[in-house]
């Protein structure tokens, strides 16, 4: 987000989250960092709220022990959250042709659809909560939560749909929608320089858990039955979750209270390139999970080896692992909103690429460079909202609001989809719908892009006017 990938600036009002000493005469000791995650009662008393003293850190460490520990445990955080729900193409596959095989598409992509709603949307809650300071809550409550519904899923009876979407759908959505935010925004407490480096990190983790669980449970669905399979997936995940827990540590303490929401969201509204972005994130989402949910449903049914077809999740979701490292490395010279651009038009196009989608070689060429691009579009959807933002205080309320108007396009998009397939299997139709679904986000990008860049022009323009004044 900034011109790095999440690049979230400290915000204003946050102090050391180490111990804070106040003499009479107002001066102010920051000591070195304990560990979190209760701060001292006598410390947070001792701030004064007559005038609001703000004390803003501008020292960033990037890295350090703490901070590369932080990048780390929020890498599994988002391997066990998107990695998962990114993985849902296999399920998708498995419901139909075996688990839920009385329900259409439709209904069985509403189960993986809810799963990325929430998980996107719950950021509007979930970080207002982090900017309140409530960020060991969040992370150790989802962590208890995901771990304790992917056990749950493993209960699900054959047939049951309603406990296989109360499971995977609700309980692991929620679970992911309270971490993911704050897992993002925490890592920005370490990095200013190098943020754009540890946010690509970070977000890489879900296509590696994208890699990690297709495999997982393509290999142990069929071999050892849905239950068993279910218990071994919950136990990866469960331990992932355990070692993000014991790794995570924040910086900072809000002594300040955030905007208010709704003044954040009026400043929002007004603020035509994040509008723009917005829609566009909120469109785009509608034909970006198409690829993800139906591939290898499109592969089996398409007579391509069962082997093969498993394994094409895999090719996506490895390039995407790829496409979400990559930017790091050259977003500040190319430009977060050039890259952001780029990749939606080159999705946008291998989207519609799938109406011809019927050979093993037009598989692995979608699954390769849609794979790659797709990986850098959502690593620089956090650095871009930044980029757009003027205000850092207000970037994690922008953050959550864009995530949640993005989270109605991930949740009606797949079950469109679903019901434009049919039980004949037409795979044209949710191909040509997910295309100019995407293409419309390509538009709405390409112009929050200019609306920025009309007003940065106007901006410099005025400056140069005041200094010859």
């Amino acid at each position: 987000m900034s011109q790095s990938p999440l690049g979230l600036a400290a915000p204003r009002g946050v102090i050391s989250q180490d111990s804070v000493n106040r003499s009479e005469t107002g001066s102010v000791t920051i000591h070195a960092p304990s560990r979190p995650p209760s701060v001292r009662e006598d410390a947070v008393a001792a701030v004064p709220t007559q005038p609001p003293i703000e004390a803003v850190v501008h020292d960033f460490p990037e890295g350090g022990l703490a901070g590369w520990l932080t990048v780390f445990g929020a890498f599994l955080i988002q391997m066990c959250g998107f990695g998962y729900t990114g993985s849902f193409g296999v399920y998708q596959d498995y419901y139909g042709r075996v688990y839920l095989s009385n329900e259409s598409s439709s209904a069985i992509s509403w189960i993986g659809s809810i799963n990325a709603y929430l998980v996107i949307a719950l950021g509007l809650v979930a970080g207002r909560l982090y900017d309140r300071g409530y960020f060991y809550y969040l992370l150790y409550a989802g962590s208890l939560l995901q771990a304790f519904s992917v056990f749950m899923l493993s209960l699900a009876k054959p047939g049951q749909y309603y406990q296989v979407f109360l499971a995977q759908g609700v309980g692991m959505g929620i679970g992911g929608g309270m971490m993911y935010i704050p897992s993002v925004a925490v890592v920005s407490q370490y990095f200013h320089k190098r943020r754009a480096l540890a946010m690509t990190i970070v977000a890489s983790g879900s296509s590696l858990g994208a890699i990690v669980h297709p495999i997982m449970l393509n290999n142990t669905l069929d071999n050892l039955g849905f239950a068993t399979a279910a218990r071994a997936n919950a136990g990866l995940i469960t331990g992932l979750l355990l070692i993000s827990c014991l790794t995570m540590r924040t910086r900072t303490l809000k002594l300040q209270e955030p905007p208010k929401l709704w003044s954040s969201a009026k400043r929002f509204i007004k603020d035509g390139p994040i509008v723009f972005a917005a829609i566009g994130m909120t469109v785009f989402a509608m034909g970006f999970y198409f690829p993800l949910f139906y591939i290898q449903s499109d592969a089996v049914s398409h007579g391509l080896s069962k082997t093969f077809s498993f394994y094409s999740l895999v090719i996506l979701n490895a390039c995407s692992f790829l496409g979400r490292l990559s930017p790091g490395f050259v977003a500040n010279r190319l430009g977060v909103a050039n890259i952001t651009v780029v990749s939606t038009f080159i999705c946008s196009v291998l989207i519609l690429g799938m109406i011809g989608l019927g050979s093993v070689a037009s598989v692995v060429v979608i699954g390769i460079i849609y794979g790659f691009f797709a990986g850098t579009y959502i690593a620089m959807l956090a650095p871009l909202l930044a980029y757009l933002t003027d205000d850092m205080s207000e970037l994690g309320a922008r953050m959550g609001i864009a995530f949640g108007l993005c989270g109605f396009g991930t949740l009606t998009g797949t079950p469109i989809e679903g019901a434009l397939l049919t039980s004949k299997n037409i795979w044209w139709r949710p191909a040509l719908f997910s295309g100019v679904m995407a293409f419309a986000g390509f538009f709405s990008f390409s112009t929050s892009i200019i609306l920025l860049r009309r007003r940065k022009r106007i901006q410099k323009q005025e400056q140069a006017k005041m200094e010859k004044a």
